[in-house]
């Protein structure tokens, strides 16, 4: 989760250049079906609260150039067919959906661009992103978007992306804007797109077709092998019974801790929810945190969690609530390997009961550590990618329903992107801070640290149901990562 690594180095298989305006494009495709978490994440939005946008926001030094702003988006998109696929349903949820060519494509539908009112600080930028973000996709289109925010103070601007989860994770949303980068002011000599192999985009009708004769054709194949395995099992367990008995009942626990925090209820304090949400940031000294964790026994991460717990006991305080001892926290687990496609989901997802009610900061390091480090070496570490297929099954309302009953459980979410370790620009203007917003679907707080050179750029996605004074949830945060940095 900590290791930090250049994008373009975790993409796939092929080299892959910056960003549009820089270079040759030669991009390994990524699969056409969806697996079946971005299936569900994709499906479970018949609840409109259990939305999953992914956002990333630069704040760049001066305002970009927009015939180059677009000229590096149609090449991204040219080069990566993915950003040209919208998502097709087959009939009656029969089977997976896919991603099949939009026959309408248009950039000036996903890349735009307007001026804030002065005055144009970053708080205004963030209000604009934050009920940007909260506005749902086109599900007849490509599920993201681009917006360039100029009329910043001081000359400057904000380059804006949101992406659908189901179309690319925290790290895959990285690798996508690592070709929409370049590394100067000045473009540098681009070369031809070598274009992935176009695929023609397929009807409903024809989807669903494809989806039955697939299904019936696997079907007697699927019977024949299950009845094998069943009988194969049976005769195992028949020789060692007690063997069986005890790695089914293991398998289970490891399964049961992985996925839910035993005897932890959400907080009362942030217990509400709504369709509303605001951005926070604080940037944190990426090596400080780093030392902060080595002197408590941990790692940069574990610091990180750590910090932004003790913020949200420092809420409850100043609201005038009790502290509870732990609250269900969920954190995403980066699965990806270097052969993995462009963008796409690789991760696993832990849930946890953190200790909130710890006032130590270095014991609650340790305390952070040790949960995260039991999780990890479980025999199921992801309980959620062992049901997903399962859940994307169901009908979306009745998915809606299960995904939002646990999600909605959890108080705070917590990410850790490994970002860029170089200077970045957007078509010509240097990029200075990035911050990414993870998808809150369902719960109070969603954290995510993005890393550079040298600072770690946090952002929360709040929703102000919950909690009701984020300037006061803004204090507390920032007051726990100085109480944390003081360790190193």
């Amino acid at each position: 989760m900590t290791r930090r690594v250049n994008p373009a180095e975790t993409v796939g298989a092929r080299e892959i250049g910056n960003s549009g305006e820089y270079g040759t494009r030669v991009v390994v495709d990524s699969p056409r079906r969806l697996n079946a978490l971005e299936a569900m994440m994709w499906r479970a939005e018949a609840d409109p609260r259990l939305r999953h946008p992914v956002v990333i926001v630069d704040l760049l030094d001066v305002e970009p150039i927009w015939d180059r702003v677009l000229d590096s988006h149609d090449r991204a998109t040219r080069s990566v067919p993915r950003l040209r696929d919208r998502v097709l349903e087959p009939w009656w949820g029969w089977g997976l959906p896919e991603w099949s060519a939009d026959p309408s494509f248009s950039l000036a539908f996903h890349v735009r661009r307007m001026r804030l009112a002065e005055p144009g600080g970053l708080s205004s930028l963030l209000d604009v992103a934050a009920t940007w973000a909260a506005t749902p996709f086109d599900r007849a289109r490509p599920p993201w978007e681009a917006l360039l925010v100029t009329g910043l103070d001081g000359g400057g601007a904000g380059y804006l992306l949101k992406v659908h989860h189901s179309l690319a994770d925290g790290v895959g949303l990285v690798q996508i804007l690592s070709l929409l980068h370049g590394h100067g002011r000045e473009p540098e000599p681009a070369g031809p797109v070598e274009v992935s192999p176009s695929r023609d985009g397929r009807s409903r009708f024809g989807l669903t077709a494809a989806r039955t004769v697939g299904m019936l054709g696997a079907a007697p194949a699927a019977l024949l092998g299950g009845v094998s395995a069943m009988v194969g099992v049976a005769a195992g367990h028949a020789r060692h019974p007690v063997t069986a008995a005890r790695d089914g009942a293991a398998f289970a626990a490891s399964a049961a801790r992985a996925a839910v925090p035993h005897h932890v209820h959400p907080s009362p304090l942030l217990r509400h929810r709504s369709l509303n949400r605001r951005f926070l940031v604080w940037d944190v000294e990426l090596e400080g945190l780093r030392r902060a964790g080595r002197a408590a026994g941990g790692s940069l991460n574990d610091a990180y969690v750590a910090a932004v717990l003790g913020g949200v006991a420092r809420y409850h305080r100043r609201m005038g609530e009790p502290v509870p001892a732990r609250v269900p926290v969920g954190m995403p687990v980066n699965t990806r390997v270097g052969s993995d496609a462009l963008g796409g989901n690789h991760w696993a997802g832990l849930r946890f009961a953190a200790p909130v009610g710890e006032d130590d900061a270095a014991v609650r390091i340790r305390l952070v550590r040790d949960i995260v480090a039991g999780l990890r070496q479980e025999r199921i570490t992801d309980a959620l990618g062992l049901i997903a297929p399962l859940l994307a099954a169901l009908p979306p309302v009745v998915l809606a329903r299960v995904q939002g009953g646990a999600t909605r459980g959890n108080d705070v979410q917590v990410s850790n992107i490994p970002g860029m370790t170089r200077l970045a620009f957007v078509a010509g203007a240097r990029i200075e801070r990035s911050y990414a917003f993870g998808p809150l679907p369902g719960g109070a707080v969603m954290v995510a640290l993005l890393s550079d050179a040298d600072t770690c750029h946090v952002g929360a996605t709040v929703d102000p149901a919950a909690v009701t004074a984020p300037e006061v949830l803004t204090a507390c945060v920032e007051e726990a990562f100085a109480e944390v940095l003081a360790l190193g």
